[in-house]
């Protein structure tokens, strides 16, 4: 049976961030926790050794897989910042105004905070939580 990689730790957010070497960085992270936190209304948890995430769904695939995930989360990783935002139908729209970033399946990757809109960023935020809970009414 396939086990997850990625679950909800009792490890403490503040010594995670404390533990990001380069201080802009660090910087960026604790204000990525306020930003978050506020916008979900979530308390930071972590989630396997470097996801800091919020609020938690359940999902369960067609193939049978399932398992666990916070509903918004981001990531001060050593190159960049992942941020982990859903699909949705305003994603796109949103990215287009959110500054400099690139993309990958689920995730928006930025240098720093600096380089992008805040208000983008936390519509991105709410964008997410609303097509999670939509998708997944337990969440």
């Amino acid at each position: 049976m396939y086990e997850l990689k990625t679950k909800e730790t009792d490890v403490s957010v503040i010594e995670f961030i404390e533990s990001v070497d380069h201080p802009k960085k660090r910087e960026d992270a604790y204000r990525l926790l306020d930003i978050f936190t506020e916008v979900t209304g979530y308390e930071a948890k972590m989630w396997g050794p470097s996801i800091i995430g919020f609020g938690k769904y359940h999902y369960k695939y067609e193939t049978g897989h399932e398992g666990d995930a916070p509903l918004a989360a981001y990531s001060p990783r050593k190159a960049k910042i992942s941020l982990y935002f859903a699909p949705g139908d305003d994603r796109e729209q949103l990215l287009q105004q959110f500054g400099k970033h690139t993309t990958g399946k689920a995730c928006v990757y930025i240098n720093k905070l600096a380089d992008v809109n805040e208000d983008i960023l936390k519509a991105l935020i709410q964008q997410t939580i609303d097509f999670l809970q939509k998708t997944y009414p337990d969440a």
